[in-house]
């Protein structure tokens, strides 16, 4: 619970400008992993140094792909490599897909070597499992992730079934997911973002819920909602870009959760709107051709402007868990 105390008592220093180490796929072509994460948190005003676990030609969505997958040995190298030039000055680590476990044990000995530098490094880690009641990862990640992964987190951003997966527990209800945040808290993250719920009472839409232990100002709650409305496109790479929002407005607002969970719902829906609007047809097909996916990648340049300064067209709220 160290961190807990240490991120709700502290306030980020902005006359820093704070850094991001982030550790994910990578794509030529297209939008996922570094490439939906890097420009949104550049223009935030974030440094940020990536390294690829995988590069690919292309997401793995298309009907084929080429390209390499970084091991745990390589990943080490490159921090080694780092830390013999005392480059190792990072306010953020950011997790996102990880393949193996042994690349996850690596992460493990990245966290304790920048936290040695660092011990208020803040942790964003999207814990990439599945979705859907569907594992798409190796089974023995699971408890690479509930055993090692877990406790270093200052932030995580499982979807439903992930949560469901770390904490054993069956979100059926608004109560069942913050009981599944406090398990979360129990570990030591200080801030869980439930980022897409499905309930049996919402239709055509999902519930975002959040929770935090960091303190927050006077009105402002820690546990929070948001039911967005489910948008009739598929586009890769949503995920990673909102946990990237979330970790530069959460930094930006650490006490006041609502407001920056908004933002970044905010940024995300603009960009699917207007991303679907230019993709056409192609955004809602069951079609997997080269030519649909090329169509429907998402619009990150042309859109850039709803990275800062999104409408807000829904309103995150006080989680009222009253209505189960």
């Amino acid at each position: 619970m160290r961190r807990c105390g240490v991120f709700a008592s502290s306030m980020p220093d902005h006359t820093v400008t704070p850094r991001v180490l982030s550790i994910q796929s990578h794509v030529v072509h297209g939008y996922v992993g570094n490439k939906c994460a890097v420009f949104p948190l550049q223009l935030h005003g974030f440094d940020v140094d990536p390294i690829n676990s995988v590069q690919f030609s292309n997401h793995a969505g298309y009907p084929s792909h080429q390209g390499t997958v970084m091991n745990g040995e390589e990943l080490w190298n490159l921090v080694k490599g780092m830390q013999e030039n005392d480059l190792l000055e990072y306010t953020h680590l950011l997790t996102g897909y990880i393949g193996s476990v042994s690349f996850l044990e690596t992460i493990v000995r990245i966290v304790s070597l920048l936290r040695e530098r660092n011990p208020d490094l803040i942790y964003v880690c999207d814990p990439v499992m599945g979705d859907n009641n569907h594992l798409y990862v190796a089974k023995e990640l699971v408890p690479a992730y509930k055993n090692q992964i877990i406790s270093l987190a200052t932030v995580l951003t499982p979807n439903q079934y992930e949560a469901e997966l770390l904490t054993g527990i069956k979100i059926d209800s608004k109560k069942a997911a913050l009981q599944a945040c406090q398990a979360l808290h129990d570990r030591g993250v200080a801030t869980v973002v439930l980022t897409s719920v499905q309930l049996s009472d919402l239709k055509g839409e999902i519930v975002l819920i959040g929770s935090t232990q960091v303190l927050q100002q006077s009105g402002c709650s820690p546990s929070i909602q948001a039911n967005i409305p489910l948008l009739d496109a598929y586009f890769t790479g949503t995920g990673d870009l909102m946990t990237a929002l979330l970790l530069a407005n959460l930094y930006k607002e650490s006490s006041n959760m609502q407001h920056a969970v908004e933002q970044a719902i905010s940024s995300v829906q603009a960009l699917l709107q207007a991303s679907a609007e230019v993709s056409g047809p192609a955004a809602h097909s069951r079609e997997r051709s080269a030519q649909v996916c090329k169509a429907r990648e998402l619009r990150l340049i042309q859109n850039q402007h709803f990275i800062l300064s999104p409408p807000i067209k829904l309103k995150v709220k006080p989680l009222d868990t009253h209505a189960d």
